[in-house]
């Protein structure tokens, strides 16, 4: 028995919203009728606020960097000022800085993990704190959604990028702790893994072949699915990762353990050690490792390699 994917009476945090993913998603909420902050550095996030008001909905911009730890409390003051609560932080926001490891700079490093990892936590924390008191004054759960985008490259570990892979790793993690640190004040916290056409990605392909209106890899699909998991109906669903693009939604499964070696004598030694892994992992494939290549098999659009 579904329940209500109506969003009428709650208020959302979108970060990253001025364009690409973030815009989708901002639309996608408030079409399902959300109040929106809408988050980003520049004016784009005033264009998408008009967007939203044009179609009849509610939306204030609050431009400023994720990555400043004090722009969390003052989206979550902006949702509770303007609208009178928070209900949904949907977090989007992120800069790339791609590059092999050997070439990677301390900025280069610094400036991905501060605006995806550091922007996530500063926005997720001041919602915490918010969605905390709003329990204990109300003596019970309330309503609370957050939505972390983290991305194929933790699971691949992608080669050009270490900073933006052990960024969405990070941010898979905080999502975890998210989910079990809040659940008992009713928030319920996810994180997706999208692939989508925006204008970092627009050029590497064409419309859909197939000639519908929205292309196999069109943002609105994914913001479709970031209402969803905003909606009540997804109450059940918390501490879940998925993987969004196209016409599928992929649940990831937790890592499983593959094979348990033990000591014979309580203790390893280095040559015991070398007697039962080293033959275990001889001639294995280089890609049976932990990067889960396999999620490759998913894509059916033709598009390979996108970064989002």
């Amino acid at each position: 028995m579904g329940g209500t994917v109506s969003l009428e009476g709650r208020a959302a945090v979108v970060t990253g919203a001025g364009g690409g993913l973030g815009r989708a998603e901002a639309l996608a909420l408030a079409a399902a009728g959300a109040r929106v902050v809408v988050n980003d550095m520049g004016e784009a996030a005033h264009k998408v606020v008009e967007e939203i008001r044009g179609a009849g909905g509610e939306a204030v911009a609050v431009l400023g960097d994720v990555g400043d730890w004090s722009l969390g409390e003052r989206l979550v003051g902006a949702a509770v000022e303007h609208f009178g609560s928070l209900d949904i932080v949907v977090n989007n926001a992120g800069v790339l800085r791609d590059t092999m490891l050997f070439n990677l700079t301390e900025k280069d490093w610094d400036d991905v993990l501060r605006v995806h990892l550091k922007g996530h936590a500063a926005v997720s924390r001041a919602a915490a704190v918010h969605w905390r008191a709003a329990s204990k004054a109300a003596g019970g759960p309330v309503y609370g959604r957050v939505v972390n985008t983290s991305s194929e490259a933790f699971l691949f570990g992608a080669p050009g990028q270490p900073n933006y892979a052990a960024a969405k790793a990070g941010i898979t993690a905080l999502t975890l702790s998210t989910a079990q640190g809040l659940s008992r004040y009713g928030v319920r916290a996810n994180a997706i893994c999208p692939r989508a056409r925006t204008g970092m990605t627009e050029h590497v392909f064409g419309d859909d072949p197939a000639g519908s209106r929205l292309d196999i890899l069109a943002p609105e699909r994914v913001g479709a699915f970031v209402s969803y998991l905003a909606s009540p109906a997804a109450d059940g669903i918390n501490g879940q990762v998925f993987v969004v693009y196209g016409d599928m939604v992929a649940l990831m499964a937790a890592p499983t353990v593959e094979k348990k070696f033990e000591a014979a004598d309580g203790v390893f030694t280095p040559a015991e050690l070398d007697e039962q892994l080293t033959p275990y992992f001889e001639g294995r494939n280089p890609y049976h490792n932990y990067a889960a290549y396999s999620v490759a098999e998913l894509d059916t659009t033709g598009v390979q390699n996108l970064t989002v």
